[in-house]
């Protein structure tokens, strides 16, 4: 089998231990999101996923993490089936191959350059799709989407590698530039910031983490425009039964504390006209 030699530092590195994460999961006898695409994927590039430092109990969080946003994916796409998706930060995510989204929907793959020429030579096409290789804070790349219809933009595992200026100035522009639609992320509070030294993928990686969301109020301050759905800590999530033994009790255990439960949590954010 033809295998890719990948080389990325820093943030872009996360995306090789997140990959990962799928995978093992498809590994699993249970799987929790069974991305077997991911597997493959990955046994397709040329290199050493032990050095991610992922392990079972992390990819199983991964897991449960993307199945999450997915869930709310697809409640947007049923409503809104010829919407625009905006995959920020798309990374070696499988999210378009997983949803299947319907015939009407715009997908878009946003990474930098190298990140979409690695997809490009990884990944199958599907119908209008459209990879797009630019820094998502750049503001060129929106003006390639159509405005006459609803957007949903799904963030996952990167809010905070954007420095703050910056991702709040990406917000608003989507928001206030576009007639409807919703954002669904992850983010890590301050305290969860501070603590980034004790993820390994992250650690190893090389990368830093730059941006803290305090709280909901912070996140509507971004634009008149948002509205706020839902927030969730990643705690309050279905699914952690499925977890290892021992990585089943210490989420129990730490979810219990209120400090723990409040480093990240999950956003649910609309914005302009949510009628079908």
């Amino acid at each position: 089998m033809a295998t890719d030699k990948v080389r990325l530092t820093a943030e872009k590195a996360t995306l090789l231990a997140t990959l990962y994460g799928r995978a093992l999961d498809a590994r699993a006898p249970h799987p929790i999101l069974a991305d077997t695409l991911s597997l493959e994927v990955a046994r397709r590039i040329d290199h050493d996923f032990r050095r991610t430092g992922m392990t079972r109990g992390s990819a199983a969080a991964v897991a449960l993490r993307a199945r999450f946003l997915d869930g709310w994916a697809r409640e947007f796409l049923a409503r809104h089936p010829e919407a625009s998706v905006l995959h920020l930060g798309c990374g070696l995510d499988t999210r378009a191959h997983r949803l299947d989204p319907p015939a009407g929907v715009d997908w878009y793959d946003v990474d930098y350059p190298d990140v979409i020429e690695l997809r490009r030579r990884l990944f199958p096409e599907r119908p209008r799709q459209t990879v797009v290789g630019a820094s998502v804070t750049d503001s060129g790349w929106l003006d390639r989407v159509p405005r006459d219809k609803p957007v949903l933009v799904v963030a996952e595992g990167l809010l905070y590698y954007l420095d703050r200026d910056g991702g709040r100035a990406l917000l608003r522009r989507i928001a206030e530039g576009f007639p409807s639609g919703q954002l669904i992320f992850d983010a890590l509070t301050p305290r969860g910031l501070r603590l980034q030294w004790l993820n390994p993928p992250v650690r190893r990686a090389g990368a830093t983490m730059h941006w803290a969301v305090d709280g909901t109020a912070d996140l509507l301050s971004i634009s008149p425009m948002l509205r706020c759905l839902d927030a969730l800590s990643v705690f309050d999530i279905d699914g952690y039964d499925r977890l290892p033994g021992p990585y089943r009790l210490l989420v129990r255990v730490a979810g219990r504390v209120p400090a723990v439960r409040r480093l990240a949590c999950f956003y649910r954010l609309e914005f302009g006209d949510q009628r079908p």
